[in-house]
Formats: structure tokens, sequence, C-alpha cells
């Protein structure tokens, strides 16, 4: 199965991505079968740079976006990554209380004394 994925490069602190196109099986680091473009987060404006076509030629042949990927395609406009977007689950919201857990009925068992 072929994956379309962000490949960390760069030193320590200063990451630095490659968006490849790979077998799921590999390693991250590992061997990749094309290089589709890059992303440089870690600059005051992210720099995004893709081959849009190649990008699209390889969803043709069944490569699927990882979700992390798809969400930064989508925001910087590419039509098409929607569907490879995946929810996060829900989380509560940080002021959110919890409902308090209903409290047992006093039991009309008689202690046992000695």
């Amino acid at each position: 199965m072929l994956v379309i994925r962000l490949q960390r490069t760069g030193r320590s602190n200063l990451a630095t991505y490659r968006i490849v196109a790979a077998e799921k099986a590999r390693a991250v680091k590992g061997k990749f079968l094309e290089v589709l473009g890059h992303y440089l987060p870690a600059q005051k404006t992210p720099v995004l740079k893709y081959d849009t076509e190649r990008i699209l030629h390889w969803v043709k042949n069944g490569a699927i976006p990882s979700n992390t990927l798809a969400r930064v395609l989508h925001r910087d406009g590419m039509k098409g990554m929607d569907s490879y977007i995946k929810r996060y689950t829900k989380r509560k919201s940080k002021g959110e209380v919890a409902p308090a857990a209903p409290e047992k009925p006093a039991s009309d068992t008689v202690p046992k004394t000695e």
C-alpha cells in the first residue's frame, strides 16, 4: 500500500520535512519512491512547497495521504484532501466539569456488632 507522508529531516529543535511517496510498511526515515515537496514549519513564515500534479498522480494510483499531510495540504488550499482527514477524538474543554456520579442510597442493613 502506498502512502504520501511527511519525512522528518533537519537538526534537533529545527524540524524540516520532505513530502514523500513511499510504501506504508517502510520505515518513516527509510526508502521512498519520490520526493514531492518540502515543508519548513519552524521559519517565521512557514514554507510549504509541493508538486500538485505529482501528488494527484500518486493519489490516482492508490496512494493515501497521511492525516497530518492531508490537513496541511487542505489548509494550503489543495482540493480533494477532505476525504483523507480523520477526526481527532473528542476531548473535554478545560473549563468543563465532569458530571458527579449519583449517590448510592443508604442501605437498610444493620451493621454487624460483635
